[in-house]
């Protein structure tokens, strides 16, 4: 969600019943543009909101150049302090999911054990292993985790170069409303997955300037997705019953789109028995 219409975006998303307060607000429309002066950001993005038991982490992500690679993650507890969240690695991502279970406590430095008992060799020496992470990893693989699984954006609203870089479409004019209510017209913003499982016919009718992604109907489970127009049917919302607390809103016929996440940075793994 744009720093810039952070005010007219909140509005759009609020039919879910999550939202900032006026202080909140006030706070991050000043100190998103000192965050983008500071760190050199060509623009920056609210992102979203995980709750904890003690406090809230608010989370802002700076782009550069090139919108898919160049992007980092920053986190605050009060709107005002932020900072830096540090890249989500294959060796982070396993002590997470090993190690960090329950809510998250609200506190950065907050530590999580996991003991787990190995043996050694055919004999009955057992050897114990104790895995620890704090939570500021913890929220930087769960920021990682949703941004890869459910970041949403329209169809035409990025184009890649044929250098492969990934930059804002200033031609896109949005969905028409017809093309709004299909989840097809809908993109993950993330590393393509599926893409590259299409057969030969299927890649010949895509356009590979805009349609580099992967979308949203090919998604598993079917009927992750909750897709509904609100405000008099002026707004198009996409809701994720992947991870709840996540929902995307476009306005058809104009270049407005944007997302945001708050939750508490579970993700429902019951969605499968649920549809």
């Amino acid at each position: 969600m744009d720093s810039q219409s952070l005010y007219f975006s909140l509005e759009l998303v609020a039919g879910s019943g999550n939202t900032l307060n006026i202080e909140q607000r006030a706070a991050l429309q000043t100190s998103l543009v000192i965050l983008q002066k500071n760190y050199k950001f060509q623009r920056v993005l609210l992102w979203g909101k995980v709750l904890g038991l003690k406090a809230d982490y608010f989370i802002a992500q700076g782009r550069g150049e090139d919108e898919m690679k160049d992007r980092k993650n920053l986190y605050s507890l009060n709107c005002v302090d932020w900072f830096l969240l540090p890249p989500a690695t294959a060796p982070l991502i396993d002590q997470v999911s090993s190690a960090a279970k329950g809510r998250f406590t609200g506190d950065p430095s907050h530590v999580y054990e996991h003991r787990d008992i190995h043996r050694r060799g055919d004999g009955d020496e057992e050897e114990e292993v104790v895995t620890k992470v704090n939570e500021e990893i913890r929220l930087a693989v769960t920021v990682h985790h949703i941004e890869e699984e459910v970041s949403v954006v329209p169809r035409g609203a990025f184009v890649k170069s044929p250098h492969g870089l990934v930059q804002i479409n200033r031609s896109f004019c949005g969905l028409t409303y017809s093309e709004s209510g299909k989840l097809n017209s809908f993109l993950h913003f993330s590393e393509p997955k599926n893409l590259k499982k299409k057969s030969l016919l299927e890649t010949s009718q895509l356009n590979p300037a805009i349609d580099f992604l992967d979308v949203l109907s090919d998604d598993v489970p079917k009927g992750s997705w909750s897709l509904q127009f609100e405000c008099g049917s002026k707004v198009c919302v996409l809701r994720s019953l992947l991870w709840l607390g996540l929902t995307f809103y476009h306005v058809p016929m104009t270049p407005q789109h944007g997302y945001i996440y708050i939750g508490d940075g579970a993700k429902n793994l019951d969605l499968a028995f649920m549809l």
